[in-house]
């Protein structure tokens, strides 16, 4: 799979609940500023609206990110299990991937994490009571790795703890995912579930209150965190 420079996808992948509003997140809003990857805030701290405090600390690397021309090659061995570890700057949560259910997303999100995708990324859209999206930066919600790969939808639904592909409709998936924290009974069966959390709600729940209270679960534009969140690193784990 040949490799290319970075560059910003033209499309932006949002999150849209049915009744709710669309599922493009279009001219998104810039989020917060903040510092250039691969500085440091030292020991800083960062609040949440009920007092949690997360690390201000702007992770490690700063290397431009790189984009492919094609989704990778299926490497999921059928007879292992994969965890994902989200390390983040308010803590981990470990991901159960559902390789049976999902197995190009899963391919494709273990592909990711192992390149180093996701570090220095951060939890872009935050809605209270709703979902935590990540893998994109504030001031630029188009990211992408390059490709888009094919629909692996359920039909039953998104419990809490749910973990998904965010797209831009049928067929759109690339990198961006999101964790359900809350009621997502009005989301349609469109985007791709690919894992469950199995350890780090809480601190999903604590990426969560840095949700502006006024965010609109509809409005795709809306939810950037009051303070950014970073994701340090995904690390996958196999048995």
């Amino acid at each position: 799979m040949r490799r290319a420079v970075a560059v910003a996808a033209a499309l932006v992948m949002g999150l849209g609940a049915a009744g709710c509003g669309g599922g493009d997140d279009g001219d998104a809003a810039a989020g917060p500023t903040t510092a250039a990857l691969g500085s440091t805030s030292g020991g800083a701290t960062v609040t949440n609206a009920a007092g949690e405090t997360c690390s201000a600390a702007v992770p490690q690397p700063a290397a431009e990110r790189t984009t492919y021309d094609s989704p990778p090659p299926m490497t999921l061995d059928p007879e292992k299990t994969y965890r994902a570890t989200i390390r983040t700057s308010c803590g981990d949560i470990v991901v159960r991937l559902d390789a049976k259910a999902a197995p190009r997303t899963v391919n494709n999100f273990v592909f990711l994490a192992r390149e180093g995708f996701y570090d220095g990324l951060q939890f872009h859209r935050v809605v209270p009571a709703y979902i935590i999206q990540g893998g994109a930066l504030p001031d630029d919600p188009n990211l992408n790795p390059g490709y888009t790969f094919a629909d692996e939808l359920p039909d039953d639904g998104y419990p809490t703890g749910s973990v998904a592909m965010a797209n831009r409709g049928p067929g759109t998936n690339g990198s961006q995912f999101f964790i359900v924290t809350g009621d997502a009974s009005l989301l349609p069966n469109s985007y791709n579930r690919f894992g469950e959390v199995v350890r780090g709600m809480d601190v999903a729940r604590t990426i969560e209150g840095f949700a502006d209270p006024a965010a609109d679960p509809g409005d795709p534009a809306a939810g950037v965190p009051t303070s950014p969140i970073w994701i340090d690193g995904v690390t996958i784990s196999e048995g």
